[in-house]
């Protein structure tokens, strides 16, 4: 790892929030329409990259022309999302760290493959995070330490068919050992008691998912 922290933004569901979370150091990839949200507000992504069809020809001569590097692709004889080619590019980046804004929105679809995207990450270990205005997301498969920052709860939803061994520490309702599996409800809507808690586990890969509302 190099110290790198990659911000991908995409298609979905943007706004001034996530303006906050680009820092001076990022390597901007814009994924689709998420490359013209980033020139608009005045940034000039490393690469922009997906087949575009979402922008105007006129929108798209300007990702073209604003872009460091940039790659097209035939919308019909593509395999990938746009958001899921932009994650592999990061991926061979070997960061440190990767966020994706704009990966939540109004097709669910979408949003779920994206979700799905953190596995491939947290298996290689590297830290990956979905965020939107109301909440991060992450995928663990170890022992892992969680702020609280500005989120009021926390929930937690196997991704594999069952995470064994998890304990909870600072948590408003404590686990001990449990397992969950696929179906079950009992991890969601916890609350961190103190500004940072310990999520042990013991195998497979939790879905973790702070939320502010």
């Amino acid at each position: 790892m190099n110290g790198k922290r990659i911000i991908i933004v995409t298609g979905g569901t943007l706004g001034d929030w996530a303006l906050g979370i680009i820092q001076e150091n990022d390597v901007l990839v814009g994924s689709d329409r998420g490359a013209l949200y980033l020139i608009q507000h005045g940034y000039k992504p490393h690469i922009s990259l997906g087949d575009f069809d979402s922008v105007t020809a006129e929108e798209l001569d300007l990702i073209r022309s604003s872009s460091s590097s940039f790659i097209e692709c035939d919308p019909i004889h593509k395999d990938l999302t746009d958001t899921e080619m932009a994650f592999n590019w990061a991926l061979a980046e070997q960061p440190d760290q990767i966020i994706l804004l704009g990966a939540l929105g109004t097709r669910f679809d979408h949003s779920l493959a994206n979700v799905h995207l953190l596995r491939k990450g947290t298996e290689l270990g590297i830290a990956c995070s979905i965020i939107d205005a109301n909440n991060q997301i992450i995928v663990m498969n170890q022992t892992t330490r969680i702020e609280r920052g500005s989120y009021s709860h926390i929930s937690l939803l196997p991704l594999s068919l069952e995470v064994t061994g998890i304990t909870l520490h600072g948590f408003a309702y404590p686990l001990h050992q449990a397992t969950l599996e696929i179906s079950q409800s009992l991890g969601i809507s916890n609350i961190l008691k103190e500004p940072e808690g310990l999520i042990e586990l013991q195998s497979g890969l939790l879905l973790v998912i702070q939320s502010k509302d």
